[in-house]
């Protein structure tokens, strides 16, 4: 299994803060989203930065850039929020707070 990053950047600064309801309403589909990769095993982390320009941050683990990019694609804030070209970037493993995640041989 490999793990995979994808970025969410918001289509304007201070989105957070002036999120209309029906941006307000995807966000929420977007958190359950999230929350069934969790619940799967397949997310390994996410949140967003903090301030007035915000980039939602999201790492997850998948066989293959073609299972990343279709769990990216099913991710409801990547359909409405995103601007341009999304790829979905292989990560290389990494040291996470004393545990090592993914395989060092690759």
């Amino acid at each position: 299994m490999a793990e995979w990053i994808y970025f969410i950047h918001p289509p304007r600064d201070d989105f957070a803060e002036t999120m209309t309801d029906e941006e307000n309403e995807v966000w929420d589909r977007h958190f359950e989203h999230l929350s069934r990769l969790l619940a799967d095993g397949a997310l390994v982390l996410a949140g967003p930065t903090l301030g007035r320009v915000t980039t939602g941050i999201i790492i997850l683990e998948a066989p293959d850039e073609a299972s990343a990019r279709a769990i990216m694609e099913r991710d409801p804030a990547t359909a409405v929020f995103v601007v341009g070209r999304v790829d979905p970037l292989k990560l290389r493993h990494y040291p996470a707070r004393g545990l090592w995640i993914g395989d060092a041989t690759r």
